[in-house]
């Protein structure tokens, strides 16, 4: 609408994981946010490198998914709900940083955003606040959006978003990224 470009980063690897690792754990995805709540940040070292078809960003087409810190200890339906949830998030952080940008927030929108999981570990994650508006169709609104400015300076906000808010936790990406090292093409 104004005829300047818009970032654009695209992960394959979001809300699929999530699905993946309930089919893995024989739960539902209301259950799975369950579990990954009862583990502690980090997962005791377990780790998910979910590029579980490939991935776009980073560009690795044909990449497999990486499990990471097995031990006895981390052998739990929590520890891999949490480390799958925590995996996820840091690929939409590597995606977001190759935008090259530090966020003040992050807004939260999509299927996982229901997820009580995915909105309290996504603070540690990030290290910003979360903003998780109400479920609704953003792709069209965002549409909508961008043409009403053409005419209009519109101010469609939300009052009923919630804040997440947490301590980042930076060991969980400096272990992601060490995993991402030793995945297999």
């Amino acid at each position: 609408a104004t005829g300047r470009f818009l970032p654009l980063v695209c992960t394959l690897n979001a809300a699929r994981v999530m699905d993946a690792a309930a089919r893995i754990a024989g739960v539902s995805l209301d259950a799975l946010s369950e579990l990954a709540l009862q583990a502690p940040p980090g997962a005791d070292g377990l780790t998910l490198v979910p590029y579980l078809e490939g991935e776009r960003t980073p560009n690795r087409p044909t990449t497999t998914g990486s499990v990471h810190g097995l031990t006895l200890a981390t052998s739990t339906p929590a520890h891999l709900a949490r480390a799958a949830i925590e995996g996820m998030l840091c690929g939409l952080a590597d995606a977001l940083d190759a935008l090259g940008t530090k966020p003040e927030r992050v807004l939260l929108i999509g299927g996982a955003a229901r997820s009580e999981a995915v909105r309290r570990i996504a603070p540690t994650i990030f290290g910003v606040p979360i903003t998780v508006p109400p479920p609704a169709e953003y792709v069209a609104n965002g549409a909508a959006y961008q043409a009403a400015t053409l005419v209009t300076t519109p101010d469609w906000r939300s009052e009923e978003t919630e804040t997440y808010e947490g301590d980042a936790v930076p060991a969980i990406r400096d272990r992601y990224a060490r995993a991402t090292t030793h995945i297999l093409d």
